[in-house]
């Protein structure tokens, strides 16, 4: 009887507090009323007092689905399958293979150097024990192997 009653002009209202979007008004009705129904031994049945009991707890309502609604991010669709880049390491691939080239096309004593620091993650001292050289010589063919080797990226347009 009470949803009879009171629905239409409730949804009315409630729709100005929910900017006219209807399926929330239609919940906030709903809610509205359940809520007036589990209160029914409280409430005193005069038409005005529940009137004004109900446009009071549906403006609450209407203030806990806004603050609610700002809690959360804002929801999204989710993307389709076939635009979702899957990482499946060609790009590393691809730039190991044009690394190895332009790798190729150093002197082997800047190759040698290369290799033993980098590739094989070893010290100065440790190259140049391995290379049989010293220190300072590693240092200096390391520079214009790795200044050679971006050179030679950069005119494969592999390098930033």
């Amino acid at each position: 009887m009470l949803y009879q009653e009171f629905r239409g002009p409730l949804l009315r209202h409630v729709r100005k507090s929910t900017g006219n979007d209807l399926q929330w008004a239609e919940d906030v009705v709903q809610e509205t009323i359940v809520r007036a129904w589990r209160n029914s031994a409280r409430l005193q049945w005069e038409p005005s007092l529940i009137w004004a009991w109900l446009l009071t707890v549906a403006r609450r309502i209407v203030i806990d689905g806004r603050r609610r609604r700002s809690a959360r991010p804002h929801e999204v669709e989710p993307p389709e399958v076939d635009t979702v880049a899957v990482p499946d390491g060609a790009d590393r691939a691809l730039s190991g293979i044009v690394v190895a080239d332009a790798l190729r096309t150093l002197s082997d004593e800047h190759r040698e150097v290369i290799e033993q620091t980098y590739l094989r993650d070893r010290t100065i001292s440790e190259a140049a024990e391995i290379l049989g050289i010293p220190p300072g010589t590693v240092k200096s063919r390391l520079f214009y192997g790795i200044r050679a080797l971006r050179a030679i990226l950069r005119e494969k347009g592999a390098a930033g």
